[in-house]
């Protein structure tokens, strides 16, 4: 089973409830203390070319190993990227129609430039920042909008994504949550029925079928709709952190930390958006 997010793509949940690239014997190993017990280097994707880069280290090699401090590094620059598009359109772009135009075009090409960084097989700092750049763009107007009409939204936003990450990274580390092939393919199934639905609501609010918006209306079912997503969203994180512990267990090129930077961001951007469409609906409702 594939992880949701685009960004590891190439990484996927074996039926032994470690990962199709990267095999279990860390997770058995882990047990023992021994994070590279029974055989380390089958199935890892990254013993290439003679250099076993989950082996035992070694001083060539563990200077590029990708750790932890590179992911929060990586992470911070792409999600400052964010940020700087968003406050400079925040405050460049007036609320208009012409200012929606750009927001929507941006989205596009921030999907674009996802797009094409999932399907490459190495990570491109340029193309990753640019997306982040873009998507910065669009967020920037998106939340302008909102805060015109629901003032604080924004701020109340970013505090909700903050608590919502913080607390499934804390029941992440404290094993209350066990990413396993069996956990991914639930999460997963419901994450793609959710986006099935969410597509025929859409073209029946675009032909008038359903109004208001239909299932994402600014009411109770639109905001029972907001909770699901942001929960999906946690979902979406468990996995991520999973696979970049995995990348780390296995020595992973320092290169894939963009790659761990890029998805978080990615499930970042999501968990906003839909926290700042709920705090507009409960905002609403006062």
């Amino acid at each position: 089973m594939r992880s949701s997010n685009p960004v590891f793509s190439r990484r996927g949940f074996s039926r032994d409830n470690g990962y199709a690239g990267f095999n279990t014997a860390p997770q058995a190993g882990y047990a023992q203390g021994n994070p590279y017990a029974q055989n380390p280097y089958a199935q890892n994707p990254y013993a290439q070319g003679g250099v076993q880069y989950g082996a035992p280290p070694q001083a060539p090699v563990t200077t590029d190993r990708m750790t932890m401090d590179d992911v929060v590094v990586r992470s911070a620059i792409t999600l400052g990227t964010v940020a700087v598009g968003a406050v400079l359109a925040w405050a460049l772009l007036p609320v208009s129609a012409t200012s929606y135009g750009l927001a929507v075009g941006s989205a596009l090409v921030a999907f674009v430039l996802a797009m094409v960084q999932s399907f490459k097989r190495t990570p491109s700092p340029a193309l990753i920042l640019g997306y982040a750049a873009f998507e910065g763009v669009f967020l920037g107007v998106i939340s302008e909008m909102y805060n015109s009409r629901w003032s604080g939204a924004p701020f109340q936003a970013v505090l909700g994504t903050m608590a919502v990450s913080g607390a499934t990274l804390l029941v992440y580390k404290a094993g209350w949550i066990r990413v396993t092939a069996r956990y991914a393919r639930m999460g997963m199934a419901i994450a793609m029925a959710f986006l099935v639905v969410m597509a025929v609501n859409l073209l029946l609010v675009a032909f008038g079928v359903a109004e208001h918006g239909g299932l994402r209306s600014f009411g109770p079912l639109g905001a029972l709709v907001g909770i699901v997503a942001i929960l999906l969203g946690a979902f979406f994180l468990t996995l991520d952190f999973k696979q970049i512990e995995d990348g780390i267990a296995y020595g992973a090129p320092r290169s894939e930390s963009w790659l761990a930077a890029f998805g978080l961001t990615v499930t970042l951007v999501w968990i906003y958006l839909e926290m700042l469409r709920l705090v507009a609906i409960f905002t609403n409702n006062d």
